[in-house]
Protein backbone atom coordinates (compact mmCIF):
# COMPACT_ATOMS: atom_id res chain seq x y z
CA UNK A 1 0.00 0.00 0.00
CA UNK A 2 2.74 2.66 -0.24
CA UNK A 3 1.92 3.34 -3.94
CA UNK A 4 -1.30 4.30 -2.23
CA UNK A 5 -0.02 6.14 0.96
CA UNK A 6 1.94 7.99 -2.17
CA UNK A 7 -0.64 8.95 -3.82
CA UNK A 8 -2.73 10.04 -1.21
CA UNK A 9 -0.05 12.70 0.25
CA UNK A 10 0.22 13.74 -3.48
CA UNK A 11 -4.02 14.59 -3.34
CA UNK A 12 -3.34 16.43 -0.38
CA UNK A 13 -0.75 18.57 -1.25
CA UNK A 14 -2.59 19.48 -3.74
CA UNK A 15 -5.49 20.61 -2.51
CA UNK A 16 -3.65 22.27 0.79
CA UNK A 17 -1.60 23.51 -1.58
CA UNK A 18 0.80 23.09 1.62
CA UNK A 19 3.02 20.31 2.38
CA UNK A 20 3.40 21.20 6.21
CA UNK A 21 -0.49 21.34 6.12
CA UNK A 22 -0.87 18.09 4.06
CA UNK A 23 1.61 16.05 6.90
CA UNK A 24 -0.76 17.61 9.92
CA UNK A 25 -3.72 16.40 8.17
CA UNK A 26 -2.40 12.79 7.23
CA UNK A 27 -0.90 12.55 10.85
CA UNK A 28 3.04 12.24 9.55
CA UNK A 29 6.12 14.25 9.63
CA UNK A 30 6.80 17.26 6.91
CA UNK A 31 10.28 15.42 6.40
CA UNK A 32 7.43 11.81 5.88
CA UNK A 33 5.49 14.01 3.37
CA UNK A 34 8.34 15.32 1.24
CA UNK A 35 9.59 11.84 1.37
CA UNK A 36 6.29 10.17 0.11
CA UNK A 37 6.28 12.83 -2.95
CA UNK A 38 9.97 12.62 -3.72
CA UNK A 39 9.02 8.89 -4.26
CA UNK A 40 5.88 9.12 -6.06
CA UNK A 41 7.64 11.53 -8.73
CA UNK A 42 10.86 9.04 -8.80
CA UNK A 43 8.07 6.84 -9.61
CA UNK A 44 6.55 8.55 -12.56
CA UNK A 45 9.85 10.27 -14.09
CA UNK A 46 8.14 13.48 -13.67
CA UNK A 47 7.98 16.12 -11.32
CA UNK A 48 4.43 17.18 -9.26
CA UNK A 49 5.25 20.46 -7.95
CA UNK A 50 7.37 23.15 -7.76
CA UNK A 51 8.61 24.12 -4.55
CA UNK A 52 9.79 27.43 -3.58
CA UNK A 53 10.68 28.38 0.41
CA UNK A 54 7.04 29.98 0.27
CA UNK A 55 5.01 28.26 -1.72
CA UNK A 56 4.14 25.03 -3.45
CA UNK A 57 2.63 24.55 -6.89
CA UNK A 58 1.17 21.85 -9.28
CA UNK A 59 3.69 21.46 -12.51
CA UNK A 60 1.55 20.59 -15.56
CA UNK A 61 2.18 17.09 -15.04
CA UNK A 62 1.20 17.32 -11.27
CA UNK A 63 -2.33 19.05 -12.40
CA UNK A 64 -2.72 16.17 -15.15
CA UNK A 65 -2.30 13.69 -12.32
CA UNK A 66 -4.61 15.05 -9.78
CA UNK A 67 -8.23 13.85 -11.07
CA UNK A 68 -6.33 10.37 -12.01
CA UNK A 69 -4.82 10.02 -8.54
CA UNK A 70 -8.58 11.08 -7.00
CA UNK A 71 -10.03 8.29 -8.90
CA UNK A 72 -7.78 5.76 -7.82
CA UNK A 73 -8.38 6.88 -4.11
CA UNK A 74 -11.72 6.64 -5.03
CA UNK A 75 -11.60 2.68 -6.18
CA UNK A 76 -9.04 1.95 -3.27
CA UNK A 77 -12.02 3.15 -0.79
CA UNK A 78 -14.65 1.14 -2.75
CA UNK A 79 -12.98 -1.71 -3.21
CA UNK A 80 -12.10 -1.81 0.47
CA UNK A 81 -15.55 -1.11 1.45
CA UNK A 82 -17.44 -3.90 -0.76
CA UNK A 83 -14.45 -6.19 1.54
CA UNK A 84 -15.41 -5.66 4.89
CA UNK A 85 -18.85 -5.01 3.87
CA UNK A 86 -19.03 -2.31 6.95
CA UNK A 87 -22.22 -0.60 5.92
CA UNK A 88 -24.24 -4.10 7.31
CA UNK A 89 -24.84 -2.87 10.29
CA UNK A 90 -23.98 1.17 10.58
CA UNK A 91 -24.16 2.83 13.80
CA UNK A 92 -23.23 6.10 15.84
CA UNK A 93 -23.91 9.72 15.70
CA UNK A 94 -23.63 11.90 12.59
CA UNK A 95 -23.64 15.63 13.35
CA UNK A 96 -25.66 17.98 10.28
CA UNK A 97 -26.42 21.01 9.58
CA UNK A 98 -28.37 23.08 6.77
CA UNK A 99 -29.82 26.37 6.09
CA UNK A 100 -33.24 27.13 8.00
CA UNK A 101 -35.69 26.68 5.03
CA UNK A 102 -34.12 23.49 3.30
CA UNK A 103 -33.34 22.37 7.06
CA UNK A 104 -37.31 22.65 7.89
CA UNK A 105 -38.56 21.93 3.76
CA UNK A 106 -36.43 19.13 2.46
CA UNK A 107 -34.29 17.74 5.10
CA UNK A 108 -36.19 17.34 8.62
CA UNK A 109 -38.68 14.71 7.67
CA UNK A 110 -36.63 12.73 6.04
CA UNK A 111 -34.22 12.21 9.20
CA UNK A 112 -36.75 10.08 10.88
CA UNK A 113 -37.66 7.50 7.82
CA UNK A 114 -33.59 7.45 7.62
CA UNK A 115 -33.48 6.03 11.37
CA UNK A 116 -36.32 4.24 11.11
CA UNK A 117 -34.42 2.29 8.09
CA UNK A 118 -31.07 2.85 10.03
CA UNK A 119 -32.09 2.81 13.61
CA UNK A 120 -28.69 2.91 15.35
CA UNK A 121 -27.69 5.90 13.29
CA UNK A 122 -28.44 8.98 15.84
CA UNK A 123 -28.28 12.32 13.66
CA UNK A 124 -27.86 15.59 15.10
CA UNK A 125 -29.65 17.96 13.39
CA UNK A 126 -28.83 22.02 13.69
CA UNK A 127 -29.98 24.94 11.51
CA UNK A 128 -28.54 28.01 10.87
CA UNK A 129 -28.72 30.23 7.47
CA UNK A 130 -25.14 31.26 9.12
CA UNK A 131 -22.08 30.13 7.30
CA UNK A 132 -21.04 26.96 9.06
CA UNK A 133 -17.20 25.83 9.77
CA UNK A 134 -17.55 21.98 8.74
CA UNK A 135 -14.40 20.99 10.26
CA UNK A 136 -14.35 23.81 13.26
CA UNK A 137 -18.24 22.76 14.14
CA UNK A 138 -17.35 18.89 14.28
CA UNK A 139 -19.61 18.47 11.06
CA UNK A 140 -20.11 15.30 9.47
CA UNK A 141 -22.38 16.27 6.80
CA UNK A 142 -23.56 20.38 5.76
CA UNK A 143 -26.19 21.29 3.16
CA UNK A 144 -25.53 24.42 1.63
CA UNK A 145 -27.74 26.58 -0.69
CA UNK A 146 -25.63 29.13 -3.62
CA UNK A 147 -21.88 28.85 -3.84
CA UNK A 148 -20.38 26.21 -1.64
CA UNK A 149 -17.67 27.82 0.04
CA UNK A 150 -13.76 27.29 -1.44
CA UNK A 151 -12.42 24.20 0.76
CA UNK A 152 -10.97 21.45 0.64
CA UNK A 153 -13.89 19.49 1.74
CA UNK A 154 -15.92 17.24 -0.87
CA UNK A 155 -19.10 18.50 -2.58
CA UNK A 156 -21.80 16.16 -3.94
CA UNK A 157 -24.04 18.76 -6.45
CA UNK A 158 -27.81 17.71 -5.58
CA UNK A 159 -30.04 20.04 -7.47
CA UNK A 160 -29.66 24.12 -9.09
CA UNK A 161 -32.93 25.48 -7.53
CA UNK A 162 -35.11 28.28 -8.88
CA UNK A 163 -35.30 31.58 -6.77
CA UNK A 164 -38.04 34.18 -7.37
CA UNK A 165 -38.30 38.12 -5.57
CA UNK A 166 -41.97 38.34 -4.58
CA UNK A 167 -44.19 40.20 -2.29
CA UNK A 168 -47.54 40.25 -1.12
CA UNK A 169 -50.49 41.68 -2.81
CA UNK A 170 -51.35 44.32 -0.26
CA UNK A 171 -47.45 45.67 -1.18
CA UNK A 172 -47.79 46.01 -4.61
CA UNK A 173 -50.85 47.32 -4.79
CA UNK A 174 -49.33 49.97 -2.35
CA UNK A 175 -46.12 50.37 -4.28
CA UNK A 176 -46.43 48.69 -7.11
CA UNK A 177 -44.36 45.84 -8.92
CA UNK A 178 -41.28 46.28 -10.26
CA UNK A 179 -40.57 44.51 -13.70
CA UNK A 180 -37.14 44.91 -13.38
CA UNK A 181 -33.84 44.84 -10.92
CA UNK A 182 -32.91 48.75 -11.88
CA UNK A 183 -36.47 49.51 -10.90
CA UNK A 184 -36.24 47.97 -7.35
CA UNK A 185 -33.21 50.85 -6.97
CA UNK A 186 -34.67 53.62 -8.71
CA UNK A 187 -38.15 53.35 -6.87
CA UNK A 188 -37.11 52.99 -3.56
CA UNK A 189 -38.31 49.38 -2.90
CA UNK A 190 -38.13 47.63 0.19
CA UNK A 191 -35.86 44.66 0.22
CA UNK A 192 -35.94 42.32 2.89
CA UNK A 193 -32.30 40.92 3.85
CA UNK A 194 -31.21 38.11 5.36
CA UNK A 195 -28.04 39.32 7.34
CA UNK A 196 -25.21 37.81 9.39
CA UNK A 197 -21.40 38.25 9.82
CA UNK A 198 -20.12 37.65 6.31
CA UNK A 199 -23.32 37.28 4.44
CA UNK A 200 -23.69 38.78 0.87
CA UNK A 201 -27.20 38.77 0.96
CA UNK A 202 -28.26 42.32 0.75
CA UNK A 203 -26.63 42.06 -2.77
CA UNK A 204 -28.90 40.76 -4.92
CA UNK A 205 -27.34 38.76 -8.03
CA UNK A 206 -30.30 39.25 -11.03
CA UNK A 207 -30.45 38.05 -14.17
CA UNK A 208 -30.06 41.06 -17.33
CA UNK A 209 -30.21 41.36 -21.10
CA UNK A 210 -26.41 41.67 -19.85
CA UNK A 211 -25.57 39.23 -18.08
CA UNK A 212 -26.02 38.30 -14.07
CA UNK A 213 -25.67 41.70 -12.04
CA UNK A 214 -25.61 42.44 -8.32
CA UNK A 215 -27.87 45.32 -7.46
CA UNK A 216 -26.93 46.21 -4.19
CA UNK A 217 -30.74 46.90 -2.26
CA UNK A 218 -32.16 48.41 0.97
CA UNK A 219 -34.50 47.82 3.12
CA UNK A 220 -35.92 48.74 6.66
CA UNK A 221 -35.88 45.23 8.04
CA UNK A 222 -33.31 42.64 7.80
CA UNK A 223 -32.85 39.49 10.25
CA UNK A 224 -30.88 36.32 10.56
CA UNK A 225 -33.52 33.38 9.82
CA UNK A 226 -34.99 33.63 6.30
CA UNK A 227 -38.23 32.38 8.06
CA UNK A 228 -39.02 35.55 9.21
CA UNK A 229 -38.06 37.76 6.46
CA UNK A 230 -41.06 35.18 4.77
CA UNK A 231 -43.37 36.27 7.66
CA UNK A 232 -42.14 39.88 6.82
CA UNK A 233 -43.17 39.57 3.15
CA UNK A 234 -46.53 37.97 4.10
CA UNK A 235 -47.55 40.99 5.90
CA UNK A 236 -46.87 43.51 2.93
CA UNK A 237 -43.88 44.89 4.43
CA UNK A 238 -41.38 44.19 1.69
CA UNK A 239 -39.80 42.03 -1.08
CA UNK A 240 -38.02 39.17 -0.43
CA UNK A 241 -35.42 36.96 -2.38
CA UNK A 242 -36.46 33.07 -1.78
CA UNK A 243 -35.62 29.76 -2.89
CA UNK A 244 -39.09 28.65 -4.69
CA UNK A 245 -39.38 25.36 -2.67
CA UNK A 246 -39.32 27.68 0.49
CA UNK A 247 -42.26 30.10 -0.77
CA UNK A 248 -44.16 27.30 -2.54
CA UNK A 249 -46.76 27.11 -0.76
CA UNK A 250 -47.49 30.84 -0.58
CA UNK A 251 -46.97 31.17 -4.40
CA UNK A 252 -49.30 28.28 -5.08
CA UNK A 253 -52.34 30.24 -3.05
CA UNK A 254 -51.54 33.74 -3.95
CA UNK A 255 -50.82 35.19 -1.12
CA UNK A 256 -46.85 36.20 -2.08
CA UNK A 257 -46.88 37.27 -5.87
CA UNK A 258 -43.44 37.22 -8.32
CA UNK A 259 -42.01 40.34 -9.18
CA UNK A 260 -38.87 41.69 -11.10
CA UNK A 261 -39.93 38.90 -13.60
CA UNK A 262 -38.26 40.58 -16.61
CA UNK A 263 -34.52 40.30 -14.43
CA UNK A 264 -34.93 36.90 -12.14
CA UNK A 265 -32.13 35.68 -9.78
CA UNK A 266 -30.33 32.47 -11.20
CA UNK A 267 -30.27 29.47 -9.70
CA UNK A 268 -28.97 28.85 -6.39
CA UNK A 269 -27.04 25.26 -6.10
CA UNK A 270 -28.18 23.08 -3.37
CA UNK A 271 -25.67 20.41 -2.54
CA UNK A 272 -23.91 18.48 0.59
CA UNK A 273 -20.69 19.51 1.65
CA UNK A 274 -18.56 16.65 3.64
CA UNK A 275 -14.73 15.98 4.39
CA UNK A 276 -12.23 14.28 2.13
CA UNK A 277 -13.44 10.30 1.64
CA UNK A 278 -10.18 9.24 3.51
CA UNK A 279 -12.24 10.64 6.73
CA UNK A 280 -15.70 9.49 5.44
CA UNK A 281 -17.06 6.95 6.80
CA UNK A 282 -19.71 4.26 5.69
CA UNK A 283 -22.82 5.80 7.79
CA UNK A 284 -22.19 9.51 6.24
CA UNK A 285 -22.04 7.85 2.78
CA UNK A 286 -24.97 5.85 3.48
CA UNK A 287 -27.51 9.21 4.67
CA UNK A 288 -25.89 11.53 1.81
CA UNK A 289 -27.31 8.67 -0.75
CA UNK A 290 -30.19 8.41 1.25
CA UNK A 291 -31.15 12.36 1.54
CA UNK A 292 -29.84 12.98 -1.88
CA UNK A 293 -32.16 10.68 -3.74
CA UNK A 294 -34.86 12.10 -1.74
CA UNK A 295 -34.55 15.68 -1.80
CA UNK A 296 -33.96 15.11 -5.64
CA UNK A 297 -37.55 13.74 -5.73
CA UNK A 298 -38.97 16.67 -3.65
CA UNK A 299 -37.54 19.21 -5.52
CA UNK A 300 -38.84 17.22 -9.07
CA UNK A 301 -42.56 17.39 -7.71
CA UNK A 302 -42.59 20.99 -6.72
CA UNK A 303 -41.32 22.04 -10.61
CA UNK A 304 -44.57 20.42 -11.55
CA UNK A 305 -46.34 21.92 -8.85
CA UNK A 306 -45.11 24.95 -9.95
CA UNK A 307 -43.43 26.71 -12.97
CA UNK A 308 -41.86 30.00 -12.55
CA UNK A 309 -41.61 31.55 -15.92
CA UNK A 310 -37.78 31.11 -17.44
Amino acid sequence: MNNVNNVRMFVRVYELENMSAAARDLRVSAAVASSRIGELERHLGVRLFTRTTRSIQPTEQGRIFYPKAVAILDAVEEAEAAIHDVTQNPRGSLFVAAPLGVGRRLVASKITDFHKKYPDIHVRLRLSDRTIDLTGEGLDVAFVLGNPPDSAHRIRAIADCPRVLCAAPDYVAARGAPKTGDDLLSEGHACLLLRFPGSTEFRWRLRTPDGDQDFNVTGPYSCDDGDVLTQWALDGTGIVNKPVFDVLSHLASGALVPVCEETPPPDAQLACLFPHKRNQDPKSRLFIDYMVDRIKADLRHMETAYQLPR
